[in-house]
Formats: structure tokens, sequence, C-alpha cells
């Protein structure tokens, strides 16, 4: 699903690129800014003023595609070239039902377990920690987040530290391996819109290059309060946030694997003064960062949320029509999974449905194939005459394939839905939850992987505190 025509990006990348040589961005870390000037940018009144030539030489050093591997052997390749996974979302608060709270350790634990048990999520991400102070949260919550479930691991920074630590954690998880090769562990940060990047995403940046580890440049601009209210606006200025951030990475560890993601881009809604998630701009937006990465030959992202506060009919209908939007126009990472409230709260249901959202999109993706095979011209032609098609071998072999199955929304008379008590959809949520978080737990780590996390999360914390 294209939004843009070719000259219509190469025109949004015409006004970033000049945004980029007159306005620049503001860099926060004289380290980054000194490398950045040796690579040919100028500095002007406090700001850095970044050449098409030196953006245009990043953005092709950068891969077209990023690898991202789990602890369960598998390890699959997204980029310009396709391919779609689905990530959980980080936040503040759990709901549950019309309940919320802080978001604690023990919260964290159960959603991490949650979504190890769903089929349609790649990747976990860590979360805000209310029962840790905010200097430790990132590594804590790594911890809890490897010891929960063997996807892909996804941290949240909260302190220059904390990459340190959970680079020390992963080389435990990776078990001698090079985490380069087997990459399981991810990063990235947000710029703060205007075209600002802050000291805490530059020391990430720095502390994390040189080891071919994902990073992923995150634009997130709000149309009407921190960028122009047209979408085309928002993308230009977006485009501008996301290539500079393409340079910097590639300035300081050239080769390194880039998402470009334009993807978390809001709208301010006028009425509430609240950043809008579930909208159709939200979908539009997302799917013309898609278009807009792929044209510059990068990983994208994106992050699906509902404005409501709750798991029901209205976060159903704004997830599902904005979700089809970004994977139909290609999103390689779609964040949010469980994602309510403007990605303020998380929602162990909603991720229940969420993924059951994944596997249609996913099946929508993947279109309709055309061979002779599938139109089966023999088989009409031997079955026509009897319309038995059903016992015909032709259908055994290609029916698991073809029809997407859910046990929680699949065919059922009524007779049989009523004698199971007539549950709603939300009643199934509810119990698959249940089930899952009521299953014994497998290990995710070794009791010797996780007393050296234990031993490094101490150290970090007893090193933090005394800082402190």
């Amino acid at each position: 699903m294209n939004l843009l025509s070719d000259a219509a990006i190469a025109e949004i990348n015409r006004a970033s690129l000049e945004l980029l040589q007159t306005i620049g961005v503001k860099v926060d870390h004289a380290v980054v800014l000194d490398k950045l000037l040796k690579a040919g940018a100028k500095e002007k009144d406090g700001r850095v003023l970044i050449p098409s030539d030196l953006v245009h030489d990043c953005v092709e050093r950068a891969p077209r595609t990023i690898r991202l591997a789990d602890r369960r052997g598998g390890c699959v390749e997204v980029g310009a070239d396709g391919g779609t996974v689905f990530w959980g979302g980080n936040s503040l608060c759990i709901a549950r039902g019309r309940e919320r709270r802080e978001m604690n350790s023990q919260d964290l634990a159960e959603f991490t377990r949650l979504l190890d048990a769903l089929d349609h999520v790649h990747g976990v991400v860590g979360t805000s920690l209310a029962d840790y102070p905010p200097q430790v949260r990132d590594f804590v919550g790594f911890r809890i987040l490897a010891e929960n479930s063997t996807k892909h691991l996804r941290p949240v920074i909260f302190s220059p530290d904390g990459p340190e630590a959970i680079i020390e954690m992963a080389e435990v998880l990776a078990d001698g391996a090079s985490l380069s090769e087997s990459p399981i562990v991810s990063f990235g940060y947000s710029i703060v819109s205007p075209l600002h990047w802050t000291s805490s995403a530059l020391e990430l940046f720095l502390r994390t290059s040189g080891r071919g580890l994902p990073m992923m440049v995150n634009a997130e601009p709000m149309g009407g309060g921190t960028a122009p209210v047209t979408l085309a606006g928002i993308l230009a200025q977006a485009n501008a946030e996301a290539l500079s951030g393409i340079v910097i990475l590639q300035v300081l560890e050239p080769g390194r694997p880039c998402v470009f993601n334009l993807g978390f881009a809001h709208m301010l809604d006028m009425r509430s003064a609240l950043a809008t998630s579930g909208a159709a701009q939200d979908g539009l937006l997302a799917a013309a960062g898609a278009q807009i990465a792929r044209w510059h030959g990068l990983p994208s992202a994106s992050w699906i949320s509902s404005d409501n506060s709750i798991c029901d009919e209205q976060s159903t209908l704004e997830k599902a029509t904005t979700c089809l939007m970004h994977v139909l126009a290609g999103v390689n990472i779609v964040w949010g999974i469980g994602q309510l409230e403007t990605e303020f709260t998380l929602s162990p249901e909603q991720a229940v449905l969420d993924n059951e959202l994944a596997g249609v999109c996913l099946r929508a993706q993947r279109g309709i194939e055309v061979s002779a095979e599938t139109i089966a011209l023999d088989v009409i032609e031997e079955c026509a005459l009897t319309g038995d098609f059903l016992s015909h071998d032709h259908t055994l072999s290609h029916f698991r394939e073809e029809i997407a199955k859910s046990d929680l929304t699949s065919p059922q008379r009524r007779e049989d839905w009523l004698a199971a008590g007539a549950p709603a959809l939300g009643d199934k949520l509810r119990d698959r939850v249940a089930d899952i978080l009521s299953r014994p737990q497998e290990p995710c780590v070794t009791p010797e992987q996780s007393a050296e996390l234990r031993r490094i999360e101490e150290r970090w914390i007893n090193r933090l505190s005394a800082e402190t």
C-alpha cells in the first residue's frame, strides 16, 4: 500500500534536507558534536548544520536490513525489502478491566510471560517500574524480560549507565556468542521534537557503538504541538529528525544497523490537549513513514495504540483499522501489543486481542498466491460434477495455509455458543490471560545465568547508589 508517489517523497525529502542545512539540529554532547564537525557538519548559533552530501553518504552506509535474534535459535531479518514483526509496548501503568495502577516489577514479569506465549509476538519490551528508582529501571527491567521470555529483548533506557549494564547481561545470555552475530538485544531512542538530540540519547548512541547492535532512531513529533499540524509538514520534520539520527549513528559506527522510525508521530487533539494514537491520521503517518523509510532503503517501525483507557469495542476498532494500515504499508517492526490510553497503559487482555489482530494483518499482508497449484483447474474439473471438494487431497494439502484460524474468533453454531454460556469476546480474553499465567513457567535462563544477571544488577545498583 503506497500512499505517496515517488515525486511526493522526493519533495518531502527536499524540505527535510533544507531544514538540516539551514536550521540544523541541537546536539547536547561535546564528543558527538566534535565527531560530526570532523565528518563535515558545521556549527552555527549553537546548532549543527548537516550538509546533504553527508546525509546521503550516511544513509548509504546503513544496511538495508537488520537482524533480530531470540534465544530459541531463531533470527529474523527485516528491512527495506520486506518482513514484519510485532513487539510489546512500554508504559507507566497496567490496566485490568477498568482499574489502572502504576506498573511494577511483578506486573512486567507477568506481562512478559504472557507475550512469550503469544505466537505472533516476536519481541518483548521494557517498561517503567514504580518499585525501583529511575536510574536502575532499565537494567532491572532487562533482567526481568530475560527471566520471563526467550524472545528478542528490547530494553527501554532510563539512565546513561543503563546500556553498559544491559550489554553485560546480554553477553551472559548470549553464552559466548557474539552479540553482533546473534543480536538478542537491540536499542533505540527518540529525538526531542523539534530537532533536538539530548545528551541521554547521544550517550546511548555512543556507549553502544562498535558492537553492530541494531539501533532504532525515533522521530516522535506531535502535529499541532511540536510540529506542523499538516501530515506532510509532520513527515518533513520527522524525516529530517530521523535522518539526523542516522547521520550521528553512522559517524559513530559506520555500517551500524539502524531502524528509520517515523511511525511514532502523533497529532495533538485540540479538544483534549492529548496526543492521538488510534485515529486515521495515526495510521496514515505510520504507513507513509514506512514508505519513506523504504525510499531511503532502510528498515521502518511504528506503534499501534488506542486512545481508549480499557480493552473494549473502541480499542478494537482503533487498533484494527490502524494496524492494518501499518502492515499493508510494510512496516517492519510494529510496537504496541497490549497498548492502550495513547501508549500510557498496558492491558493483558488487549495483548491477547492484539495477537489475534497481528495474525489477521500478517495473513492479509501475505496476500493471494496465484499459480497452477492454487488455481487448481484440474481439481475443479474433477470435482465439478460431484461437488465434493471436501474429501479431495488438494483440500487436505492446502486448507491449513489458506484458512486463517483462531480459537477466540472461530465460527461457532449458536446453540454451542449458548451452551458455553454465551461468552463475549472480553470474557474469552480474560480467560485466555488467566490460562496462560496459570501454566507452570518454563525457565528462560539457566540457574547460572540467573545468578550472574542478579550479580551484575546488584553491582550496578550499588555503584549508582554510591554515586548519588
